[in-house]
């Protein structure tokens, strides 16, 4: 069969021949209709994300939908090498699959899955949020941090501040439901009045100097509790963060991601979310493209309208 192949450390996937998948007591196969490129799906197949495999080759991909064998539409989860989900069928565990109603877009589902998520159950899961909290979205201008906010709302959020880079994204957000936009250069001079006011939840998308920012802004608070969920790492890997950050303040940090959320809540969250999506505006820009095209669509991608592969 033909597949999406990372033959070693470092190469991008590549169109291919891989042998077939084969069913057995805790494994399905799936023909698969649809992947979409996310980070997730990049770093693990470069091999930098702490989950990645060191068993080549593998299929890439980390998750998408399909039919089960008897013509069931599923989102499923790949996360087991070799079996990624980018390939004309794939094995994934019986615990990893949610089952989709006959109607729904499978193309469109593929490419929510992932970004919604990352918000959705960091929200639900990891800060547990309550109805009028105020969240803070660090890092708010990609495809899974502008959806973090109609999530956010959707979920009962009081009061929806945005961060980023991008003026332009970040005045789209304000017309679609944010409260507050500032960009990471005004971070330390705006900030600290917003965190007075009182931010409940802070998801963080970037990690680098703009989550310190945050952090430090968040010891003005005292005893305040703001919880501080990291999802993703696109300003960096590392942050010189002062112990005194965590004695003086209410601030509680934990993360949002394979090991700290198990796969049965990961498979939960995404069934909740596609459920939800059924009666909210989550839509999102993709751009399909065929899976032989791998080869030149990775390097592609835009972060700001997904890659979905189709088969």
């Amino acid at each position: 069969m033909k597949a999406a192949i990372v033959t070693e450390k470092g190469k991008l996937p590549v169109y291919g021949d891989f042998p077939e998948p084969q069913a057995d007591d805790k494994h399905v196969v799936v023909s698969v209709k649809a992947s979409a490129v996310s980070q997730l799906a990049k770093s693990r197949a470069a091999g930098t994300h702490y989950s990645a495999s060191l068993q080549y080759p593998f299929i890439a991909g980390i998750d998408g939908t399909g039919y089960l064998s008897n013509g069931d539409p599923v989102y499923f989860l790949a996360f087991t090498s070799p079996w990624g989900s980018m390939a004309q069928r794939t094995q994934a565990p019986v615990a990893g699959i949610v089952p989709l109603p006959a109607t729904v877009d499978l193309v469109q589902a593929a490419a929510l899955a992932n970004p919604g998520m990352s918000s959705w159950t960091a929200l639900t899961r990891r800060a547990q949020l309550r109805k009028d909290e105020t969240v803070l979205i660090n890092g708010a201008t990609g495809t899974s941090g502008g959806l973090a906010v109609r999530i956010a709302r959707h979920l009962g959020a009081g009061k929806v501040i945005v961060t980023g880079r991008n003026h332009e994204m970040l005045e789209k957000l304000r017309a679609e439901g944010a409260d507050v936009a500032i960009t990471l250069d005004a971070l330390p001079t705006k900030l600290p009045a917003l965190m007075a006011e009182g931010i409940d939840v802070v998801l963080d998308y970037l990690w680098g100097q703009s989550a310190l920012d945050i952090m430090t802004a968040a010891i003005a608070g005292g005893e305040k509790v703001v919880r501080f969920v990291q999802i993703g790492s696109l300003s960096g890997q590392d942050i010189a963060l002062h112990s005194k950050l965590l004695r003086s303040s209410g601030l509680t940090l934990m993360g949002s991601g394979l090991g700290s959320v198990s796969n049965s809540e990961l498979v939960a969250s995404v069934g909740e979310l596609l459920d939800a999506a059924a009666r909210s505006d989550f839509s999102i820009p993709f751009q399909r493209r065929p899976l032989s095209e791998v080869n030149h669509a990775w390097v592609e991608d835009d972060s700001r309208c997904r890659t979905v592969f189709t088969l």
